[in-house]
């Protein structure tokens, strides 16, 4: 090894020897290892940082009381604790309302009618679809022609059953 080396750990090891060694060297006799402090516990004492009777040599010792105030692991936060909701119970309603169903509103409009000695022939129409129907007609599965007078045309809904009737002009 070399010798620079060597030194540097020498010096390395006096200085924490000496550091070990001084405090012993500069402490007064008298309060050597004879008096030692006892800390009192949160069970032990009523006032916190209390300390027990005094030590032999007559001069008090001040300990400060590092006991924990509460639980360490505790959950913190600073939003604010949430409220429980009460429950506001709602009056059921026993009778439900039942809904009686009801025919569509008529599709058809009237465009003309064509009245032959021995037949009547009237022309509806539905968006782009124009129907020519007589008494009788069924149109679409879905409405059936009743009765065509002079004034309206009248129709019933097949589905329901429901009877409704369609302007088809005045009577000349």
């Amino acid at each position: 090894m070399n010798t620079k080396r060597v030194a540097g750990w020498v010096g390395f090891f006096g200085v924490a020897a000496a550091l070990a060694w001084l405090p012993d060297y500069f402490m007064p006799a008298d309060e050597g290892d004879a008096s030692v402090a006892v800390v009192a516990t949160p069970t032990q004492s009523k006032t916190r940082g209390a300390l027990p009777a005094a030590p032999a040599s007559g001069k008090p010792a001040v300990v400060k009381d590092l006991s924990p105030a509460g639980d360490l692991f505790a959950a913190r936060s600073w939003k604010a604790a949430p409220t429980l909701a009460s429950v506001i119970e709602q009056p059921v309603n026993e009778t439900p309302v039942v809904q009686v169903p009801s025919a569509p509103p008529m599709p058809f409009q009237f465009v003309g009618r064509l009245d032959d000695r021995s037949d009547l022939q009237v022309f509806l129409q539905n968006g782009e679809k124009i129907y020519v129907v007589r008494k009788g007609d069924v149109i679409d599965e879905t409405w059936r022609i009743e009765a065509i007078s002079d004034v309206e045309l009248s129709f019933v809904y097949l589905p329901l059953h429901v009877s409704q009737t369609l302007s088809v002009g005045s009577a000349p």
